[in-house]
C-alpha cells in the first residue's frame, strides 16, 4: 500500500461518510488494539511460562486483544461472511506482520534510551533526538494501524461496521463497569 492510501467513496454528504466511518473505526480499533499495543514477552506471554498446569487460560493468547478468534467472533455478530472473515483477518495478519518489524526497531531505541539515561554524565542532545526518533516510529505505528482499519472497513457494509460498533461499545462499557467496582472495593491509602 502507498502512504496516500485512500478508499474510494461514493457520492454521499460527508456527515455520511463520518456516521458510518466512527463507528467502523471504534469497533475495529478493538479488534486490532494488539497492533499497536502488542509487546514482545518471554515464554508464554505476560503471566510467564505455560507449562504450568491450569495456567494455560492466563495472559494474552488467541482470541484475546484482537487475536484471530476474537476476531472471528466479532465478525460472526456482526453477520460478516466466510469471505469477509478471510479477508478482515489477512488485512490484521499483514499489519501485524508489518508492525513486529516496526517494534523491532522501537526495542533498539528504547535500550539507546536506557544506556543515555544511565551514563555518569547524560547527553541532553542525545536524549532528545531519541524522543524524536521514538515518536516517529509510533506515528509510523499509528498510520499503518489505521490503515488496517481502513482497509478492513472497506470489506463490510455499513450495517456490519455500525453492528460491529455496537458490540465493542457494550464490551467497553461492561469493562469500565468491572473497572470501577473493582476500584471502590480497592482499600483506601
Amino acid at each position: 500500500m502507498s502512504p496516500g492510501f485512500a478508499l474510494p467513496l461514493p457520492a454521499l454528504p460527508l456527515a455520511l461518510h463520518r456516521r458510518a466511518l466512527a463507528p467502523l473505526l471504534f469497533a475495529l480499533a478493538g479488534a486490532a488494539v494488539s497492533l499497536a499495543q502488542a509487546q514482545p514477552m518471554g515464554a508464554g506471554g505476560p503471566m510467564g511460562p505455560r507449562d504450568r498446569p491450569g495456567m494455560a487460560h492466563h495472559g494474552m493468547g488467541p482470541g484475546m486483544a484482537g487475536g484471530p478468534m476474537m476476531t472471528d467472533r466479532m465478525l460472526d455478530a456482526a453477520g460478516a461472511s466466510a469471505e469477509q472473515k478471510a479477508r478482515v483477518n489477512e488485512i490484521l495478519k499483514r499489519a501485524h506482520e508489518d508492525m513486529t518489524q516496526q517494534r523491532e526497531g522501537g526495542r533498539e531505541l528504547r535500550q539507546q534510551m536506557m544506556a543515555v539515561m544511565a551514563a555518569p554524565k547524560i547527553d541532553a542532545a542525545a536524549a532528545e533526538s531519541l524522543r524524536q526518533k521514538m515518536l516517529a516510529r509510533h506515528d509510523a505505528a499509528s498510520k499503518r494501524h489505521l490503515q488496517a482499519l481502513l482497509e478492513a472497513s472497506a470489506v463490510l457494509t455499513p450495517e456490519q461496521r455500525q453492528k460491529l460498533a455496537e458490540r465493542i461499545k457494550g464490551r467497553h462499557d461492561l469493562m469500565e463497569r468491572q473497572l470501577r467496582e473493582r476500584q471502590a472495593l480497592e482499600p483506601r491509602q
